[in-house]
C-alpha cells in the first residue's frame, strides 16, 4: 500500500458538504481545528451521526478522529445502498440534514438504497421532509432519475427536542451517469399545494394555519389545496408541536418550496431563564409566515429555491462532460460555498451570467462525468 494523500482542510464549516464530496471524488481528507477555540470543542453530535452514516452505506471507508474531535481523518470507501438499513440520526439536527447528501449517494451506489431514518422529522433549521416529498424528489427526474424506486415514506412525525419521527428513503441506482440538463424557465405559478403536521396539540392548530396562508394566496390564484396530517399516538413522536410545508408547481414543471415547524425550542436553542418556556408562535402568525416566504422565493426567480440551489449546482457538475445551464434567484450563500467546493474537489468550474432584465442568474458547466462504477465491479 503506497502512502494515501490527503487533502487538507480547516475547520468546522459545511463538513458535510465536504464529506459528501470526498466519497464522491474518491478523495481521502484531513481537517483540521474543528472548532479548536469553542467552549464546546470538536465534532457535534450530527457530525459523529453522518459520519456513522457514510460508514453503513459504504464498504471500506476509514474514520479516524482524534481525542478531542478536533482533527479528522476521513478515506471514503464504496458506495454500497443496499435494503432494510437503518440509522438514527439523534436529535442535534432533522433528518433533513442527513438526507441531501444520502439522496445524491444513493444514486452511485452499487445497489438501490433503502433505509429508515429516525430522529426529528420537521424543525425551523433544515428542510423537512415533506420539502424532500414534494420537492427534492422530483428535483432529481430532471436528470434522468428514474421515478420508479424512488420514494420517502413518513412513518411518524417528529419534532424537537425529542424527536420520535421515522421516514423510510428509497433511492434507484442511476444505470451509468446522470443526464445533463437546459433547465432555464421557471413558468407561471399554476397551483400551490402543501401540507400542515400537528403533533400532541389541537388539531386547530393545523386549520389555523391553512386558513393564514390561504388569505394570502386566494387573492393570487384560484388552486390552492393544503393538507392536514395529524399524527396522535405512537405516530406523534415525542414532544408537542405543529407546522407547515408549501410549494408551488409552475407550468414549465418547477416546484418552489418553503416550510417550517414550532416545538419546545432544544437546550442549546433556549435562553438563559430556564423557568420561563418560549411561548410557540400562534399557528396563525407560522401560516402567514410560510405563504410570504413562499411569495418571496417565487419572486426571486429560477427553477428552485434557495434551499436547493446547492444540491442543483452539484447535480450539474456530476453529469457527463456536456453543457449544464441552469437558471436561480440570488446566489445563496451556501450556494455559494457548495460551486467553490465543487472546483475544489471536482474541478469543475460554473460561469455565472446574472441576467438583468429578470434580476436572475444563468450558471453553465461542463460536468465532471461521474459514472456509477461501482456497478461495473459485480
Amino acid at each position: 500500500m503506497g502512502k494515501i494523500s490527503y487533502m487538507r482542510l480547516k475547520g468546522s464549516r459545511n463538513m458535510r458538504l465536504r464529506l459528501l464530496l470526498s466519497t464522491l471524488s474518491s478523495t481521502p481528507i484531513l481537517i483540521d481545528d474543528i472548532r479548536a477555540d469553542a467552549s464546546w470543542p470538536g465534532l457535534r453530535p450530527h457530525e459523529v451521526s453522518f459520519l456513522r452514516l457514510l460508514e453503513k452505506v459504504s464498504d471500506d471507508c476509514v474514520v479516524e478522529i482524534n481525542e478531542t474531535g478536533t482533527k479528522l481523518k476521513y478515506k471514503p470507501g464504496i458506495v454500497m445502498g443496499g435494503r432494510h438499513l437503518v440509522h438514527d440520526c439523534g436529535t442535534s439536527r432533522a433528518i433533513g440534514y442527513f438526507l441531501e447528501p444520502l439522496i445524491v449517494l444513493g444514486l452511485f451506489g452499487k445497489k438501490p438504497l433503502t433505509i429508515r431514518l429516525k430522529g426529528i422529522t420537521n424543525d425551523s433549521k433544515d428542510p423537512s421532509v415533506d420539502t424532500f416529498r414534494s420537492t427534492t424528489l422530483p428535483m432529481l427526474k430532471q436528470f434522468g432519475v428514474p421515478s420508479e424506486g424512488l420514494d420517502l415514506k413518513i412513518e411518524s412525525r417528529g419534532v424537537p427536542p425529542l424527536g420520535g419521527g421515522e421516514v423510510i428513503l428509497s433511492v434507484p441506482v442511476v444505470q451509468d451517469s446522470l443526464k445533463a440538463i437546459t433547465w432555464i424557465d421557471e413558468g407561471m405559478v399554476k397551483r400551490i399545494r402543501g401540507v400542515t403536521f400537528s403533533t400532541k396539540v389541537s388539531v386547530q392548530f393545523e386549520n389555523a394555519m391553512i386558513h393564514a396562508a390561504r388569505g394570502i394566496f386566494n387573492r393570487l390564484l384560484p388552486d390552492v389545496h393544503i393538507f392536514t396530517d395529524h399524527k396522535a399516538g405512537e405516530q406523534a413522536g415525542k414532544s408537542r408541536g405543529y407546522g407547515i410545508s408549501l410549494y408551488a408547481e409552475t407550468t414549465s414543471g418547477c416546484v418552489i418550496s418553503a416550510d417550517t415547524a414550532v416545538s419546545n425550542a432544544r437546550e442549546e436553542d433556549e435562553d438563559e431563564l430556564e423557568d420561563e418556556k418560549k411561548e410557540m408562535s400562534p399557528p396563525s402568525d407560522i401560516g402567514e409566515q410560510i405563504a410570504s416566504s413562499l411569495l418571496g422565493e417565487i419572486e426571486q426567480g429560477g427553477v428552485v429555491d434557495s434551499t436547493h440551489q446547492g444540491l442543483l449546482f452539484l447535480l450539474c457538475a456530476l453529469c457527463p462532460p456536456d453543457v449544464s445551464k441552469v437558471r436561480v434567484g440570488k446566489l445563496a450563500p451556501y450556494g455559494i460555498e457548495v460551486l467553490r467546493h465543487i472546483r475544489d474537489f471536482l474541478g469543475v468550474k460554473f460561469i455565472i451570467k446574472p441576467d438583468p432584465s429578470t434580476e436572475t442568474v444563468i450558471l453553465k458547466c461542463i460536468g465532471c462525468g461521474l459514472k456509477n462504477l461501482s456497478r461495473k465491479v459485480s
